[in-house]
């Protein structure tokens, strides 16, 4: 998290430790001070001071929780990219300007080589009290796996849908798969977003991660956006998992199992619907349209404005902007 979030971390991040606070040994508050350029930059570093004081409350509430600041000193890269990238520099931003770094450093901080990420805005549901317990005996018991996640979006009775499949793996060359479990997928594809993994078993059967790069496009944005030309962490990590036939499987669990929601967009009305939406999540409180869909939908949330905005933030006027404002 940093502290551009605090206005979504003051409601998810409790949630997340009623959820999943009594089934780990420690609870790690990975935080991103870094100040970033122009005015979100300026906004999020006043922010900082009221993050930090919510963490710190919830230490004091949480004794298994402390906080992890990010450490950008040349000797920490060096430590973290020894474990995760074969001794290589890691980048601090991907092509987007979203974060690299800051994702290794926190999974390389952890006093456990088990660990389960998750990012700071993401709802689960189902409410199961065994579900780490589970998925760790699943990651152990399958060589093929490097990660598990929670089941995506809130189930079906008959699982995931074709268009849910899709969905979930793109234009990946290998297809999912339905194991066993009446509620249990294997995908080709790593996400960031959350996921349970042994650091162990990850560096030893993932390998040196490679420092890869997006398409020419893309790198061409990312130059012109002042960008570093480097591929999504999850990108990196998905790359290996296809060379060496490994797989992340989402499972469900033992009833009351546990499900996760994204929210993907950002809105003032999303914020204001938030803790109606955390209650929701946690009561089981949700709507048809809802079931089937791992990202928070219209069904739950007003996205009106959320997508208006995103039109508007096309790359293009992005630098627009920026540049007129450099002139």
């Amino acid at each position: 998290m940093a502290p551009a979030d605090l206005p979504v971390v003051r409601h998810t991040v409790p949630h997340q430790l009623r959820q999943l606070g009594n089934q780990v040994a420690e609870v790690q508050f990975t935080l991103d001070v870094q100040k970033s350029r122009g005015r979100s930059g300026a906004a999020a570093e006043k922010r900082r001071s009221a993050i930090e004081a919510l963490l710190r409350d919830l230490c004091d509430r949480h004794p298994h929780a402390r906080i992890a600041v990010v450490d950008y000193d040349s000797d920490a890269n060096r430590a973290v990219g020894a474990r995760f990238f074969g001794g290589r520099r890691v980048p601090v931003k991907n092509h987007y300007g979203g974060p690299i770094y800051s994702y290794f450093y926190g999974w390389h901080a952890a006093s456990h080589d088990l660990v389960f990420h998750l990012d700071c805005d993401m709802l689960l549901g189902g409410g199961s009290e065994t579900w780490v317990a589970e998925a760790v005996e699943l990651l152990r018991s399958r060589d093929d796996t490097v990660l598990v996640s929670p089941f995506p979006g809130p189930p079906s009775d008959t699982g995931l849908s074709p268009d849910a499949l899709r969905r979930h793996t793109g234009n990946a060359p290998r297809s999912p798969r339905r194991l066993s479990g009446e509620l249990t997928y294997a995908f080709p594809k790593a996400t960031t977003r959350l996921m349970l993994f042994d650091r162990v078993k990850l560096v030893d059967r993932v390998g040196a991660l490679p420092l890869a790069r997006p398409r020419a496009r893309s790198i061409a944005r990312a130059v012109l956006e002042g960008h570093s030309p480097y591929e999504l962490a999850e990108e990196m990590i998905t790359r290996r998992m296809e060379q060496r036939d490994l797989w992340r499987v989402d499972v469900f669990g033992s009833a009351p199992g546990m499900w996760s929601l994204h929210p993907s967009m950002r809105s003032d009305e999303f914020l204001a619907a938030l803790p109606e939406l955390v209650r929701r999540v946690e009561e089981g409180d949700v709507p048809d349209e809802q079931v089937g869909d791992f990202n928070v939908n219209d069904s739950m949330v007003d996205w009106t404005s959320a997508r208006r905005a995103l039109r508007e933030k096309t790359w293009p006027r992005r630098l627009a902007r920026r540049w007129l404002r450099v002139g």
